[in-house]
């Protein structure tokens, strides 16, 4: 015979819009700056950028995909909320 479960112990507890939304984002920013590190690699390289000048441009080129796809995400997530 089965034991009855006492209701009060098992609440579940699930995240709040606002932390699906910094999921959303954190998932976006790595997605984005992966992105911005291939298609930013390839651009620099085709413009003849080496050394110093190579990593600033792939640096920034990384920062702005990710923090662009990064909030296109956390807007997606928030409106799925």
């Amino acid at each position: 015979m089965p034991m009855p479960m006492s209701g009060g112990m098992h609440q579940q507890h699930g995240s709040s819009c606002f932390d699906r939304m910094k999921t959303g984002f954190m998932l976006g920013f790595c997605i984005g700056m992966a992105s911005g590190a291939i298609f930013g690699g390839f651009g620099a390289l085709r413009m003849g950028l080496r050394g110093r000048d190579l990593v600033n441009n792939v640096g920034k080129v990384m920062l702005q995909g990710g923090g662009t796809f990064g909030t296109f995400m956390a807007i997606g997530t928030g409106i799925r909320c």
